[in-house]
């Protein structure tokens, strides 16, 4: 049974002055999707979306293990950026759920958020769920006013497609 792909539908929501709450349904069975989500090779392929290219993807998948993530983007004025995020893993449930820390390296008050991704599934269909609490509101307003959702909704369709072509 061939899934229809489920494109730009991460629906994302502020459930608090210091949340983002980010749901989406993915046409594929939820260890595909916590695969793509985690294996270095794979986030390489999907996480900068279209915005640039990731140079790095480092995971070390265990509780009080660390992660790092950097891509490239090509600035307006045709600079090349490096942009850089990393965190340590909180808790880690295989196919279930991760709760780690995420740190933009470009911010100027060194702050992050507390991220918690779940995978549920239903009839071969997963539904990943991700909030991320902020520090402040501030914090928070400054992520969502950064551009960061269309380019997690082209990233999360690119997971999509990886996890399809997997199953």
């Amino acid at each position: 049974m061939v899934m229809q792909a489920s494109s730009g539908t991460a629906a994302v929501t502020l459930p608090t002055d210091t949340q983002i709450l980010v749901t989406r349904v993915f046409a594929a069975r939820k260890h595909l999707v916590y695969r793509v989500w985690t294996t270095p090779e794979l986030i390489k392929q999907w996480w900068a979306g279209r915005k640039g290219v990731v140079t790095s993807a480092e995971v070390d998948l265990r509780v009080g293990g660390r992660w790092r993530y950097a891509m490239d983007v090509t600035c307006p004025d045709a600079t090349l950026l490096e942009v850089g995020f990393h965190g340590e893993y909180r808790e880690i449930i295989e196919n279930e759920r991760l709760v780690y820390t995420e740190v933009y390296e470009g911010a100027p008050d060194g702050g992050g958020s507390v991220v918690t991704v779940t995978f549920a599934e239903e009839d071969g269909r997963t539904t990943l769920t991700l909030l991320a609490e902020a520090g402040t509101r501030e914090a928070r307003d400054a992520i969502i006013a950064s551009g960061m959702e269309s380019g997690m909704q082209e990233g999360m369709d690119l997971l999509e497609q990886i996890a399809i072509s997997l199953g």
